[in-house]
């Protein structure tokens, strides 16, 4: 086997990065691999693995033909704080290669060890943060959200130290590209309006060759970004997702989900709901998501100023309308979405009331998110008759009950039959999220040495909106004793 690399930000000057090989680790086994997404790099024509080659190559014991390791430079406003140097201290930029689509996506291994980034941190991560992400990582794009991919985990044969030893493993990373707002926003403070043009040229022609076409190029790539990111985070909190981390190092250019640190879901709907460990100010809360994806974008297309050399005044009006817009296009993606949660297949002003009026009972009823929605989808449209199974969610079920008759009147108004109103409904409310109760008892085991239940949960998580006969608890929420208050980001 080999991979088709085609290399691109290895091409841009040395200040962008700094070559760094990875280093090889003691006894690498191959712990899970992606044989869908290899299968759509190229990387082997067939579902015959060579275990082997892939356990040397996504540990970073070999290094494979044709890739340029590189570990990228760039800063980021942490919580608020601005830290001018940050840089990939665990993370090594193999190369970039060409999807089945034409598309080229990077591919870097995480934890393969130091790099001139690290900052006094051994470069290497454990075996839990790896799972965490290949389980949520992929659950995401099974869902339908925009994220980076999970092509392999392998375990090292070696510890690492954090609280306690554990077992150290490296996680292979796929991407449409791992430039970040704070990748524009280090080079913006050292006032570097080169390698600024150099890399909004680069993000254009890579990722938003469309925007090439719009009067000002500059202007196109900002208003590409904010697309890409109203519809991810509008995806975000229509699943009950929180990132746990919004910095500005943490937000890719492509809109892509990046970096799942202490990421949960909701299991009770709260909107204030925080599960980072490092979060203590509720900054990256659920709620707040929209609005700090608003700040940080605001922060990359300040860095892209010195870029409109003409008519600077004209462009910067229309920037800040386009920022200033970004909570309207996220709340038209939001609104569809869970207009399709309900059933819902017309638009009506009122909807957003409806809508609110759910998660606002929910919320005083400390009902599940997922299961709300999606045992809703299953009851019928013009009778209260089978609503138990979703009353049951609720501590007051008349709550519910009330909120139901305004819906079903609401129902009276669509365009498609109550059949067809299901189907929709289950098609956009997954019965399967990688709950927290269940990434943490595969975490368990895997730090056991048992991995089974590892392929088990991913297996069910690719399919998330499908009945499965499997047993109840993958889609239960959690008994008392299992409910995950905090998460770590494995550093």
């Amino acid at each position: 086997m080999n991979i088709p690399f085609n290399n691109q930000f290895a091409a841009l000057p040395p200040r962008f990065f700094k070559r760094v090989v990875p280093t090889p680790v003691t006894a690498p086994k191959l712990l899970i691999f992606n044989e869908e997404l290899a299968d759509d790099l190229g990387i082997h024509p067939t579902k015959d693995i060579d275990k082997s080659w892939a356990a040397n190559v996504f540990s970073g014991s070999t290094v494979p033909k044709g890739a340029v390791p590189l570990s990228m430079t760039y800063g980021g406003f942490q919580f608020g704080h601005w830290n001018p140097q940050l840089g990939d201290g665990r993370a090594i930029l193999l190369g970039e290669a060409t999807d089945k689509n034409g598309n080229h996506r990077d591919i870097q291994l995480k934890g393969a060890g130091l790099t001139p980034f690290s900052r006094g941190g051994d470069g290497r991560a454990g075996i839990g943060p790896v799972v965490r992400e290949y389980i949520v990582s992929e659950a995401m794009s099974a869902l339908g959200v925009s994220t980076t991919r999970s092509l392999a985990a392998v375990t090292t044969g070696e510890n690492i130290y954090r609280e306690r030893p554990e077992p150290g493993a490296v996680l292979t990373r796929v991407a449409k590209s791992h430039v970040r707002v704070g990748t524009f926003q280090h080079f913006a403070y050292k006032r570097d309006n080169e390698a600024v043009k150099l890399l909004a040229d680069h993000v254009l022609e890579r990722m938003f060759p469309e925007a090439l076409q719009h009067e000002n190029c500059y202007m196109g790539l900002i208003l590409s970004v904010l697309d890409a990111h109203a519809e991810t985070i509008a995806k975000w909190q229509t699943y009950g997702f929180i990132h746990g981390v919004m910095n500005t190092d943490n937000s890719a250019i492509s809109g892509e989900t990046i970096d799942y640190g202490p990421c949960a879901f909701m299991d009770n709907y709260n909107p204030n709901k925080v599960f980072s460990s490092i979060d203590m100010n509720g900054r990256y809360a659920y709620a707040n998501q929209p609005r700090i994806a608003q700040w940080n974008l605001a922060g990359f297309a300040s860095t892209l100023l010195p870029l409109f050399s003409q008519e600077q005044d004209r462009w910067v009006e229309r920037i800040n309308i386009a920022i200033d817009d970004f909570p309207n296009k996220i709340n038209e993606h939001y609104l569809e979405r869970m207009r399709h949660k309900l059933g819902l297949s017309s638009a009506l002003e009122d909807d957003i009331d409806l809508i609110q009026d759910l998660l606002d009972k929910m919320e005083a009823n400390n009902a599940d998110f997922t299961q709300t929605f999606r045992l809703l989808s299953t009851v019928s449209g013009t009778s209260p008759e089978r609503d138990n199974a979703v009353k049951s969610n609720f501590s007051n079920p008349e709550d519910f009950s009330r909120w139901a008759i305004s819906w079903r009147k609401r129902l009276l108004s669509n365009q498609i039959d109550d059949e067809e109103r299901r189907a929709l409904m289950c098609s956009k409310n997954p019965k399967f999220i990688p709950r927290n109760h269940l990434v943490a008892e595969v975490i368990e085991s895997a730090n056991n040495g048992d991995y089974e239940p590892l392929h088990t949960l991913n297996k069910i998580l690719s399919e998330p909106f499908q009945e499965q006969r499997v047993c109840a608890r993958y889609s239960a929420p959690p008994r008392k004793d299992q409910v995950v208050h905090q998460t770590f980001c494995g550093t």
